[in-house]
């Protein structure tokens, strides 16, 4: 999987976590454990992204 892809695979997955905590949240009996759960999988998918972008490129 190039580096490029990876990225695209990786915000996918950071905007579906966003969307669910958006959804949760909407939600009177909002589950507080499970919205910090998400949280810190957004953040940890963050942190991913990050860190590849910040790599030097290999030639």
């Amino acid at each position: 999987m190039s580096l490029a892809s990876h990225l695209q695979e990786l915000q996918r997955k950071h905007g579906d976590i966003e969307r669910r905590i958006d959804e949760v949240m909407m939600h009177p009996s909002a589950d507080p454990l499970e919205i910090a759960s998400l949280k810190r999988r957004k953040l940890a998918l963050k942190d991913e992204m990050e860190k590849l972008r910040s790599q030097p490129t290999r030639h």
